[in-house]
């Protein structure tokens, strides 16, 4: 269980800054409780939300004080690299369009990126987001968080050792109902600003949901996809991005895959599921029930692994908090991320090299996440053909 480190490790939390994430915002306070579930960091300082009054209430809420409650983003990253208590890392909890420029700020102060995905909006601004994190002293993390599950680690680990042997076959789905019907006309937040290209960009549900299930495939299996075949849906009379994705993808090396993403499937709440097969075996796993994952051998009965159970390897029990039995979810996968971040952080600022088992999604992997909506979208545009990505 040594993802939360040593008790000496985390005498001086990392402080913390957040771009986003004010009131009613879901997914800043998942961030919020995911960086403190291990103690690593404390959060100090923050631009909150679009006007400088919204943001120094959440900042009340939130107990960071008024002075450093910002109006904007520019500011707070102006103010804080001036301070010599000024934070060292920033979460970025925004509407996707503004990732490229609170990331850009930041950087170009050396200051630790924490980053929702996807990327950016766009795949320009990606690949100027990428090069920028090449040449910047500071570490950009992308928290794909179902990474950082312990059966996730357990499956890429499976994988990597040639347990499956040489992967044939990969199928991914994230499938959910919450936009079955037109939700963002009534008011409701989160469903305004993922169905408005302005904000997310290009692709609707490919951008929120489709880039998980790409890099979740991607992770495990240490594959590349070379070229895909798309076809993006929109079912919801007037809605102006996609509702439902479905991708064949040819993987490096010969092996196939397909994707289904969808916001508009009832009675599915968070179903992301991964199955993968090989030539010696196949491995199932769903999000809905992180703890288990399932592993096939060639001509033997299905066996079931559990986190810390028998059978999990010390790349799960890494990533593990708790003896088997009792559940860990979603708070904690996430909350893996940022202690990955965390070790890697404290490494930069002792100028020692990474810890050589650390591992969390980079710039690199946010490029492809977004050349993955961008060979999409292009793909979809022309009747599903298939393309390259890139």
């Amino acid at each position: 269980m040594a993802i939360q480190g040593k008790a000496e490790d985390r005498a001086d939390r990392i402080r913390l800054g957040m771009v986003g994430g004010g009131r009613d915002a879901f997914i800043g306070g998942v961030h919020r409780i995911a960086s403190r579930i291990d103690d690593h960091f404390e959060l100090v300082a923050g631009a909150f939300s679009s006007t400088p009054e919204k943001s120094r209430a959440s900042a009340a809420d939130l107990g960071v004080p008024s002075d450093r409650a910002y109006g904007d983003f520019l500011e707070m990253a102006e103010q804080e690299s001036q301070r010599e208590n000024g934070i060292e890392a920033v979460a970025i909890v925004t509407p996707n369009h503004m990732h490229y420029s609170v990331a850009r700020a930041f950087l170009e102060r050396g200051i630790h990126v924490i980053c929702d995905k996807p990327m950016t909006s766009t795949l320009a601004d990606a690949q100027s987001l990428a090069k920028l994190v090449e040449a910047s002293d500071a570490l950009f993390v992308l928290t794909h968080n179902y990474t950082g599950y312990p059966m996730i680690r357990q499956a890429r680990e499976m994988v990597a050792e040639g347990l499956l042997g040489k992967i044939r076959l990969v199928n991914v789905e994230y499938v959910q109902d919450w936009l079955t019907e037109a939700v963002e006309e009534t008011g409701q937040k989160q469903a305004a600003w993922r169905t408005d290209p302005d904000k997310s960009g290009g692709g609707g549900c490919i951008g929120d949901i489709g880039t998980h299930a790409f890099n979740l495939a991607g992770f495990v299996t240490g594959l590349s996809v070379e070229q895909l075949s798309a076809e993006l849906t929109t079912f919801v009379p007037g809605r102006r991005l996609d509702d439902n994705v479905t991708v064949m993808m040819r993987y490096e090396g010969g092996a196939r895959g397909l994707l289904w993403a969808s916001q508009v499937a009832p009675g599915n709440e968070n179903a992301l599921t991964l199955r993968i097969y090989g030539e010696k075996g196949g491995i199932e796993w769903a999000q809905e029930d992180p703890n288990t994952l399932w592993y096939t051998p060639l001509g033997e009965p299905k066996r079931m692994i559990t986190r810390n159970g028998a059978g999990a390897g010390d790349a799960a029990a890494r990533m593990s908090r708790i003896p088997p039995g009792h559940p860990e979810g979603y708070l904690e996968g996430f909350a893996n991320i940022y202690s990955e971040a965390a070790h890697a952080i404290r490494a930069h600022i002792a100028k020692a090299p990474q810890p050589a088992d650390v591992l969390y999604p980079t710039a690199a992997d946010g490029l492809a996440g977004v050349a993955f909506i961008d060979a999409c979208l292009r793909s979809s545009k022309r009747d599903a053909a298939w393309v390259d990505l890139g």
